[in-house]
């Protein structure tokens, strides 16, 4: 399950790292809060894969849920993130059910 949910997270970081340059020049988005949003949501995820990875920190699973709810949030400033944080949103689920799953079973 940890190795799942930091590959979640490095997926979301790369595809928001991707979508920061296509934000910023959105004539009708704020250029700096959009990049600082980006910004940040990648260097949490990106720090938070590599805390997820690791055995223990079950705690992080609880952050990296929040932080899908931050990336959701992030659709205030730009819309597009509505849709990419939903989606990302699912898959981090996914990930933790499959994870539930799979220490049930073993």
């Amino acid at each position: 399950m940890r190795r799942l949910c930091a590959t979640v997270l490095v997926f979301e970081a790369i595809v928001i790292g991707l979508a920061i340059p296509v934000a910023i020049t959105i004539e009708h988005e704020p250029h700096l809060a959009a990049g600082v949003a980006g910004g940040v949501l990648v260097a949490v995820a990106v720090l938070l894969a590599a805390v997820v990875g690791r055995p223990g920190q079950g705690w992080a699973l609880a952050v990296g849920s929040l932080l899908q709810v931050a990336v959701i949030a992030a659709g205030v400033v730009v819309p597009a993130m509505f849709v990419l944080g939903a989606v990302f949103a699912v898959l981090w689920a996914v990930a933790i059910w499959l994870g539930l799953r799979y220490r049930e079973a073993s």
